[in-house]
């Protein structure tokens, strides 16, 4: 019974379009990583330890990946070496350890929407720090040159002007007084209303969030070169995640003198933990990579603002979250400066489809269709850009 109910449930998903398919997957995608920027700084308004927290979620994300990176990529996964190893944990060190700590520092010292905000911007330096090391092109003398260029621009002056201006406070929702003759219900977020990070540093968390976002672009840089010699994506990400467990677990046990930081005090802190493996590690990832195969890189990047967005209400409602002038305008400059890479980088595919259209006709005499082509890896813009790791 439950099979014919499976087997119904599936026929009527692939009976709705593919494109439709992907904007769907696209939206719960964007709520699900909403979700954990909201969870994450409720498990650290929690008193969750910022250095087991991270160690629980990369268990857990490793738990979900491996058996598919191991019976999947049976074929696709070369031989290990040490060279592989080192490039490894490489990756685990910059993409992981120092991705998401930098990440907790930041949450902690100011909120879930405006560390959304700042992530918008992940595309931009990934392309910077490609220019500068020669993988990615820059030319000034076309539209799409320029407009990669001003959108860096752009999302550059939105995060400074998020870091050094916050200015007069917009929106401050109702503050939410629990009475004391109510017992707190087990996952009662509500009474937990830091989300504006009163008596936190909020230009050091502000750069805390840019150096979380410098890490994930680094690891979209460094990870092009290794997947060329090393094609088999899921294992990548298993092993990355792996040396990261270790890097983390080592860091804890060396700082974290508290042993009652390794235990869940509540159904509250055990569920932040198990989304942030589960849904932000395990279940996005696996959706994203379907999203990025079938519909280009550029399709789910062009997302990333949603989230923003989604973030900004979720937190609103369940941490009472205040919204700044300065961080609204940084967050607007952010996300036009998104869009202006992104749409630089779509006319740049687009000409050169055009070109390598004339070649064929020149060389072949016939002009043969563009085919569905996959990003290639010697431009990491156009990886898993907003995989959030």
């Amino acid at each position: 019974m439950a099979d014919s109910g499976s087997a119904s449930s599936k026929r009527m998903w692939c009976a709705i379009p593919e494109r439709l398919q992907l904007h769907v997957a696209m939206l719960a995608l964007q709520f699900g990583y909403a979700g954990f920027h909201v969870v994450s700084r409720a498990a650290l308004n929690m008193g969750v330890s910022k250095l087991v927290f991270p160690v629980y979620r990369n268990v857990i994300a490793l738990l979900l990946l491996l058996p598919f990176a191991y019976f999947l990529e049976k074929k696709d996964r070369p031989a290990m070496t040490l060279n592989f190893i080192g490039q490894f944990f490489m990756l685990a060190l910059v993409g992981i350890t120092a991705n998401q700590g930098f990440y907790l520092l930041g949450l902690e010292n100011t909120s879930p929407t405006f560390a959304s905000a700042i992530q918008n911007s992940v595309p931009a330096i990934t392309f910077l720090m490609a220019a500068i090391l020669r993988i990615e092109q820059v030319r000034l003398n076309r539209k799409d040159g320029l407009a990669k260029v001003a959108g860096t621009v752009l999302c550059v002056v939105g995060a400074t002007v998020i870091t050094l201006y916050k200015g007069p406070t917009i929106y401050s929702p109702a503050t939410r007084v629990n009475s004391s003759n109510t017992r707190p219900n087990l996952f009662d977020f509500g009474s937990l209303s830091l989300g504006d990070a009163k008596g936190k540093n909020w230009t050091l968390g502000c750069l805390y969030l840019i150096g979380h976002c410098l890490s994930w672009s680094g690891w979209l840089v460094l990870q092009a070169p290794v997947l060329k010699k090393y094609p088999a994506r899921l294992s990548v990400t298993s092993y990355t995640c792996f040396f990261g467990l270790l890097q983390f677990l080592v860091i804890a046990l060396a700082f974290e003198r508290d042993a009652q930081a390794w235990l869940f005090h509540s159904g509250a802190e055990a569920f932040t933990i198990l989304y942030a493996g589960v849904v932000a590690s395990g279940i996005a990832f696996a959706v994203q990579i379907w999203c990025i195969d079938r519909g280009g890189p550029v399709f789910v990047a062009v997302y990333q603002p949603v989230q923003t967005f989604v973030v900004a209400i979720m937190a609103s409602i369940a941490l009472g979250e205040e919204f700044y002038l300065g961080g609204i305008i940084g967050a607007v400059l952010i996300v036009g400066g998104l869009y202006f890479v992104l749409w630089g980088k779509s006319e740049e595919r687009k000409i050169a489809r055009e070109q390598l259209a004339i070649t064929s006709n020149a060389e072949h005499g016939i002009i043969r269709p563009p085919s569905h082509t996959k990003a290639s890896l010697t431009q990491p813009l156009l990886s898993s850009s907003t995989e959030n790791v």
